[in-house]
């Protein structure tokens, strides 16, 4: 028996993988091999936002290993080598925040659908395929990942956790939404959704505005659990209170404006 497909779905579609990253030495060799590992077709865009503690310096070696024609390049972590094939490397002149990393990232990604990776090990990349789903099936034009709806998470910071749900509260008081995660990093697009919304936000206010904007233009959206080992500040985690009275801001600015 033949597979029925919804006429909106997308049929073998390339995922744009759009990655921003500011220190994350640590990380970042480990958390580019699980893209890469990811089965479905792909670009990996890495937006180094001007970082300051030799994260730059890896990235360049890889762009310059990829320059050379070079399939693959040593890694700073001595595991694996990270293969080269379909990552795109880009520098930003002066470090602007995760917003303008982002929207650097958009305008040069050229899949049918555009998923946003930190480039921490916070989220998993093994999650991809519950985030594409609705996607491709032709559900959705939008999927969150929730970290709320009873995926395993690592337990701390009870703090944060009442800070994300207070503030998706007066998002979704403000979008007319139910979403139980607006803060999540893990936010795909179809290409078109992105083509019609300018990002103004250069920092972490970007999760407030892109779901304010997206509400207004009355894209489908879906959410699906997810799993999150959420980080310590000692582990590097680096969004702050400051953060949330942002993204407060915010919430209220981009209710009433563009």
């Amino acid at each position: 028996m033949s597979t029925r497909r919804n006429p909106s779905g997308l049929r073998n579609p390339k995922l744009s993988v759009v990655i921003p990253v500011y220190n994350e030495k640590p990380t970042i060799d480990e958390i580019l091999r699980r893209v890469i590992e990811s089965p479905i077709r792909k670009e990996i865009l890495v937006i180094d936002d001007c970082s300051t503690d030799g994260t730059r310096q890896i990235l360049e070696g890889f762009a310059a290993c990829q320059a050379r024609s070079e399939p693959s390049a040593p890694a700073n972590d001595g595991d694996d080598p990270i293969e080269l094939a379909n990552l795109r490397f880009f520098f930003q002149p002066q470090n602007q925040g995760k917003g303008a990393a982002l929207r650097r990232g958009f305008a040069e990604a050229t899949g049918e659908i555009i998923l946003v990776q930190d480039a921490d090990l916070e989220y998993d990349p093994r999650d991809y395929s519950k985030l594409l789903e609705p996607i491709l099936d032709g559900r959705a034009d939008v999927v969150f990942g929730s970290r709320f709806l009873g995926g395993p998470q690592r337990v701390h910071y009870f703090w944060h956790y009442v800070a994300n749900k207070f503030l998706t509260l007066l998002s979704d008081i403000s979008t007319n939404l139910k979403l139980t995660d607006m803060e999540t990093c893990y936010k795909v697009f179809r290409k078109e959704v992105l083509q019609g919304i300018q990002i103004r936000s250069d920092r972490f206010g970007f999760e407030p505005e892109i779901t304010a904007k997206i509400a207004k233009h009355r894209w489908r959206i879906y959410e699906v659990p997810i799993t999150y080992a959420g980080r310590t500040y000692e582990e590097g985690k680096k969004i702050t209170w400051k953060d949330g009275v942002q993204a407060l801001w915010c919430i209220i600015r981009f209710k009433f404006s563009d």
